[in-house]
């Protein structure tokens, strides 16, 4: 079985080891490489092409949003995942702006960051429901986002999806994974992939975190804080 392959960024030496030996110890993940600044980062990553970039936003030389403008370019087949003990809307709407593939906060490492590592590995974005609902909130002070009759346009959008097709857009916004949605509907990854692609183009959408804020806008999911 290939291995995850997954570098650690973090300059905290006792919280870089613990998250080294867990990962280590999954059968699925292996940490390549470990850095504790910002510049020795990317350096490794633009080395060892990992499939997941741990991230933390403060380390020293530059932060993690600078480095993850960098890892775009220089490791661009990398998932970056940022773990930070920042639970702010801010930093949060930066680093998804920027291209990160989830947003985990360090007190929730353990089951979440695994989870969070498997589904962004797989192609998928990483977000706490509580996270998803700050990106889909508007930015104070400003007004929402969405008119009403931008709201009845979006509406009539999501009704010309087919059944199938409206079973794959809850899926996708809840982050379950193309081979997962392929196994819970029977199937297979590249059907799910020819629906998927045919949603997205009839509700005019180019990501999952436009998918996602557009569901919640519309109040077509009910997320739950676990």
């Amino acid at each position: 079985m290939s291995k995850i392959r997954i570098l650690i960024a973090d300059d905290h030496a006792v919280l870089q080891a613990g998250l080294e030996s867990m990962l280590n110890a999954e059968r699925d993940m292996a940490v390549v490489a470990t850095a504790n600044d910002g510049p020795s980062a990317v350096r490794q990553a633009a080395l060892l092409q990992p499939n997941v970039i741990l991230l933390d936003i403060n380390m020293p030389g530059i932060n993690g949003l600078e480095a993850l403008n960098q890892l775009r370019v220089l490791a661009p087949g990398s998932h970056v995942l940022i773990l930070t003990m920042h639970d702010d809307a801010q930093y949060l709407r930066q680093a998804m702006a920027a291209g990160a593939a989830g947003y985990v906060l360090k007190q929730s490492a353990g089951k979440e960051l695994l989870s969070a590592i498997r589904t962004v590995y797989g192609g998928g974005v990483y977000l706490h429901p509580a996270h998803a609902r700050t990106l889909a909130a508007p930015e104070a002070p400003a007004p929402s986002p969405v008119t009403e009759d931008n709201l009845s346009d979006a509406r009539r959008r999501f009704q010309l999806l087919s059944e199938r097709e409206a079973e794959i857009f809850e899926l996708v916004a809840l982050g379950y994974r193309n081979s997962e949605i392929a196994d819970k509907l029977a199937l297979s990854v590249k059907t799910v992939e020819t629906y998927k692609s045919r949603m997205m183009d009839k509700l005019g959408l180019q990501t999952r975190i436009a998918l996602v804020r557009f569901a919640l806008e519309l109040g077509l999911l009910n997320y739950k804080d676990d």
